[in-house]
C-alpha cells in the first residue's frame, strides 16, 4: 500500500516537492514489500523450526532494523535530495512552511521576534501576505537560524534539522522504553517514521516531525517516572507549535494523579511561556496576529489548510457553520476534560491513548485542517501500546511499594 501511495503521488500529485519525494519513496517501499514477503516466509518457517538463527534473523529485531533502514530510503534520503536541488535553484523542492521557519531564523536574528506584525504584512503585495505569516511558536525559528547563520547550502535547510532532532529524539525515546525489539515497539516505531504520511510530512515539510517525537519522548518518559524531563521534552514541544498544548494537558493531569505534578509542570509550562519573552518584548501584537489571530481564520488572508474533513465541510456548507464546529469542539474539549477529571489517566498508555482519540476527533472537527495532522492520533494510538510493556517492566524492577507508592502508580 505505501509503494502505490508513493506512485500515484509520484504521478498525479499536484505539488511538486511531493512528487519528487514519491519518485524515490516508491522503490524504498518496494524494497521494504520484498523483505518483508521474506521476513513473513522465515516466520512461517520459524514456527515449523524454532532454531535460534531463524528466529533472529527473522524476528523483531530484524523487523526493527529494516524499519530504521526504509525510513531513511523513504524520508532521510528525500530530504537531502530535495534540500540539494534546493539550493542549487530549484525553487519547488519544499513546501512554504519550509520557508516560513527559515524567515522566523531570519526574523529572530534581526530583529529580536520571529513575527511581523498586522501592519507590516498588510503592507505586503497581495501575492506575498500569507508567506509573511509564521503561525508557530516561537521555539520553532530555532531551525530555522542555520540558514540565517550560514546562508543557502543545502545542510541549512530547516528540514535537515528537522530531521537529525526528530531521529535522535525517536532514538533516545525506544532506548528509553527497553523494548526496542518488541513488535509493539516496532509497530509504533513504523508508525511514527515509514508510514507514507509521515514520511511525505518530513521530506516536503517536517515542521510537525520534531514536534510529534518530543511528544512521544515526553511519554516514554512518564512511562519509565522520569516527569522532570517528560514536562521539558512535552514543554519544547509546545514551544514550537501550539499542537501540542493537549499533550501538556493530558500529561500534566497524569503526573498530578501519580503525585508527579511538581516535577513535570516546571518543563511543561515554563518552556512555552519562556520562548515568548523576546518577541513580547519587541512585539506582543505581532505573536497574537501570527499565532492566534491566523489560525482562527481572523488574519488579512486565509489559511490553505483546508481539507475536506467533517469540520471544514460544515463550515463551509452550514449557515453559521464555523461557529457549529467551534462549538463542536468545545463540546469534545468538555467531555474530555470530564473523563479526565472524573478518571485520570494513571499510565502513560492510557494518556497517550486519550491524546490519540481526543486529537482524532479535533482535527476532524476543526474549521481548518490538514490531511497531515492525522500523523499525530495515528502515532499516539500506537505508540501506547509500546508504553505498557515499558511501564510493566519499570515497576517490575522499582522494587517493594508501600501504599503511597502504589497510589503514585
Amino acid at each position: 500500500m505505501s509503494a502505490g501511495f508513493a506512485l500515484i503521488t509520484a504521478l498525479n500529485s499536484t505539488l511538486l516537492p511531493h512528487r519528487a519525494w514519491g519518485a524515490i519513496a516508491v522503490w524504498a517501499y518496494a524494497g521494504a514489500f520484498v523483505v518483508a514477503a521474506l521476513q513473513l516466509t522465515g516466520h512461517l518457517l520459524t514456527r515449523r523450526r524454532a532454531t535460534s538463527r531463524l528466529a533472529a534473523l527473522f524476528g523483531n529485531g530484524s523487523r526493527a532494523t529494516v524499519t530504521w533502514i526504509v525510513w531513511a530510503a523513504a524520508a532521510l534520503v528525500p530530504v537531502v535530495v530535495q534540500a540539494i536541488q534546493r539550493a542549487d535553484g530549484r525553487t519547488d523542492r519544499a513546501q512554504e512552511e519550509v520557508m516560513v521557519v527559515e524567515h522566523m531564523g531570519e526574523r529572530l536574528l534581526n530583529t529580536g521576534t520571529p513575527y511581523l506584525s498586522r501592519e507590516t504584512i498588510a503592507a505586503l503585495p497581495d501575492t506575498g501576505r500569507l508567506m509573511g505569516y509564521s503561525p508557530y511558536q516561537p521555539g520553532m525559528s530555532i531551525f530555522g537560524l542555520p540558514r540565517a547563520l550560514f546562508g543557502d547550502v543545502w545542510w541549512t535547510d530547516a528540514r535537515i534539522w528537522f530531521a537529525l532532532s526528530t531521529a535522535l529524539i525517536l532514538i533516545a525515546a525506544v532506548l528509553l522504553l527497553r523494548s526496542a525489539r518488541s513488535f509493539p515497539t516496532v509497530r509504533a516505531l513504523q508508525a511514527v517514521t515509514v508510514l507514507p504520511i509521515c514520511a511525505l510530512t518530513l521530506a516536503t515539510g517536517g515542521d510537525d516531525i520534531p514536534v510529534l517525537a518530543f511528544c512521544l519522548l515526553a511519554l516514554a518518559l512518564a512511562a519509565t517516572d522520569r516527569y522532570g524531563w517528560a514536562g521539558v521534552a512535552v514543554g519544547a514541544a509546545a514551544a514550537c507549535k501550539l499542537f501540542a498544548l493537549p499533550v501538556v494537558a493530558v500529561l500534566a493531569v497524569l503526573a498530578m494523579a501519580v503525585a508527579r505534578g511538581s516535577r513535570l509542570l516546571p518543563g511543561a509550562i515554563g518552556l512555552p511561556i519562556l520562548v515568548l519573552v523576546p518577541p513580547f518584548q519587541v512585539s506582543q501584537d505581532g505573536f497574537v496576529e501570527n499565532v492566534i489571530r491566523f489560525p482562527l481564520g481572523h488574519g488579512l488572508v486565509t489559511s490553505p489548510a483546508q481539507s475536506p474533513f467533517p469540520g471544514y465541510l460544515i463550515a463551509q456548507n452550514v449557515p453559521n457553520g464555523r461557529y457549529l464546529t467551534l462549538g463542536l469542539l468545545a463540546a469534545v474539549a468538555v467531555v474530555i476534560t470530564v473523563r479526565m477529571l472524573w478518571w485520570p489517566p494513571r499510565t502513560a498508555a492510557t494518556a497517550s491513548l486519550i491524546c490519540g482519540w481526543g486529537l482524532l476527533a479535533a482535527i476532524l472537527l476543526m474549521p481548518t485542517t490538514r490531511f497531515g495532522y492525522l500523523l499525530y492520533p495515528i502515532a499516539f494510538l500506537f505508540w501506547a501500546a509500546a508504553l505498557r510493556p515499558a511501564h510493566r517492566n519499570h515497576t517490575a524492577t522499582s522494587g517493594p511499594l508501600d501504599d503511597t507508592a502504589l497510589y503514585r502508580l
